[in-house]
């Protein structure tokens, strides 16, 4: 069963051009599309992000944000710039926007004549008894000319619809080029704070660990001297040995995170502990968060998913073309001769013309699984776009709550690392003034250590926050788009089908 064609007739100027390419233009004049018109779903999601603040003044916002401005800490930056260079899954999406760009050349050339000059020569011995004469005849025939090779005229847009679809999946390629970017300078500024975070939890286990030795070593004394009891003695030890137990640790889950960053940059790099804290300077300023609709345009990954479903709509008008009659040009215009002196002689003119017109009868219902199987991926390509959006709103939604809530818990728990330590000070003196026993001062010293390096971790996990949220609202996609135009054949939107 043929489909209804559902698309406008577009119409051109007759130009005065001779013989062929008259004809030609003719009858591409009534040229009709049968694609379907290019629909995108509605937002599966909510109007307003659930956590969402009203934005703070100077809020910046993150599509327009480029990395460079987002992340101000040198020594991130220097590692962003070495993975965008090494990175081997960067480098492979790379490859492949080159590939689907050579694709969609292949694809536009197909809408186009192919134009061949010919040269022919060719001599012949006939036997006389092959002929009317005879005697044996010995014949040349030389020819030269321009021929068109089977151009088929796009009477219903297959060619235009196919040629759109490569143009989408080369657009859907390079926004996904442009969201793994993205993706993995995110990735390099979270791992470097996970980082800069060990970093400082290895600091304070050192200082612990200092501080407690040197206890160990007055109690050791002590218990020479008969002051303290062996309990006491033993307790010190206790706490000695898990502080160098803790540090121990620490610096293993810090070499496993540099080796995992090295990995990520591609490249070896040098970043020695040197115990400096996090610092909010060092990471994303405030963001503005806008609404969930402003990710269509400022999330690629969203864009990259649009591409491909506009591709799939495409396909949906090739595989509806199929059902009309596919019409072929092939013809050629030069000279011919018997004799080589002969072949620009007066008169010595050739042309062929011959058009061909082909509709499957029977197919066995080829043409009909294809236009199904097209139907079956564009809804495919509508279900991955919906996916797409709900997982931005969600990333975005999941960004602001953490924000929000773990800025409250960290202040709680620099509240709580003060009373730890005012604690820890006052059963000091209460010990030393034999009040009470050291299992206090044991307790003490344990419950600040672990109230010291929460308050790290806090930290490092809001720092991250603001980077997922950068990333999850699209940051730096606008300046991408701006100074970084995708590669390919200049002004290809132009060969976009209307």
């Amino acid at each position: 069963m043929t489909p209804t064609p559902r698309a406008s007739t577009a119409w051109s100027e007759p130009t005065q051009v001779p013989g062929l390419a008259a004809l030609a233009l003719a009858m591409l004049a009534g040229c009709a599309s049968v694609a379907p018109p290019p629909v995108v779903p509605p937002l599966p999601v909510p109007a307003a992000y659930p956590e969402a603040a009203p934005a703070a003044a100077g809020a910046a916002d993150a599509a327009g944000l480029a990395w460079r401005q987002a992340f101000g800490d040198a020594q991130l930056q220097r590692l962003v710039v070495l993975a965008l260079a090494n990175n081997r899954d960067l480098r492979r999406a790379v490859l492949r926007v080159q590939e689907a760009r050579t694709a969609y050349g292949l694809q536009r050339a197909d809408a186009l004549p192919a134009l061949a000059v010919s040269a022919e020569a060719s001599r012949a011995r006939l036997p006389g008894d092959l002929n009317a004469s005879g005697r044996p005849v010995t014949a040349g025939e030389y020819r030269a000319g321009l021929g068109l090779a089977a151009w088929e005229l796009d009477f219903w847009g297959r060619v235009r619809s196919l040629q759109a679809a490569a143009l989408e999946r080369y657009l859907a390629s390079d926004a996904a080029r442009r969201a793994l970017t993205m993706v993995l300078v995110t990735q390099v500024a979270q791992g470097y704070l996970v980082l800069r975070e060990l970093d400082e939890r290895v600091a304070l286990a050192g200082q612990t660990v200092r501080s407690r030795d040197e206890s160990l070593r007055i109690f050791r004394r002590r218990f020479e001297v008969g002051a303290v009891s062996r309990l006491e003695l033993a307790q010190v030890q206790t706490l000695a040995t898990q502080a160098r137990a803790l540090a121990a640790q620490l610096a293993q889950a810090r070499a496993a995170q540099a080796h995992a960053l090295a990995l990520l940059v591609g490249a070896p790099i040098e970043l020695p502990a040197d115990g400096s804290r996090l610092d909010d300077a060092s990471t994303v300023p405030p963001l503005r968060a806008g609404l969930p609709s402003d990710l269509l345009q400022d999330r690629p990954d969203i864009v990259a998913a649009e591409h491909r479903l506009r591709a799939a709509q495409a396909d949906i008008g090739a595989a509806r073309a199929a059902f009309f009659p596919r019409i072929t040009l092939t013809g050629s215009v030069g000279t011919a001769s018997a004799a080589l002196d002969g072949l620009f002689a007066s008169g010595s003119r050739a042309w062929a013309f011959a058009p061909s017109v082909l509709l499957p009868v029977f197919d066995g219902g080829r043409r009909q699984a294809g236009l199904d199987l097209a139907a079956l991926r564009r809804d495919l390509a509508v279900a991955d776009y919906e996916t797409a959006v709900q997982t931005a709103f969600r990333e975005v939604a999941d960004a602001l709550s953490a924000q929000r809530w773990l800025g409250e818990q960290l202040l709680a728990e620099r509240e709580a690392l003060a009373s730890q330590a005012e604690r820890a000070r006052l059963a000091q003196l209460r010990y030393d003034a034999g009040s009470a026993t050291f299992l206090e001062v044991l307790d003490a010293q344990r419950d600040l250590l672990a109230a010291g390096q929460q308050l790290v971790q806090t930290q490092r996990a809001l720092l991250s926050a603001r980077v997922a949220l950068y990333a999850a609202l699209g940051g730096g996609s606008r300046e991408v788009a701006a100074t970084d135009p995708p590669p390919g054949p200049p002004a290809a939107s132009a060969h976009a089908p209307p």
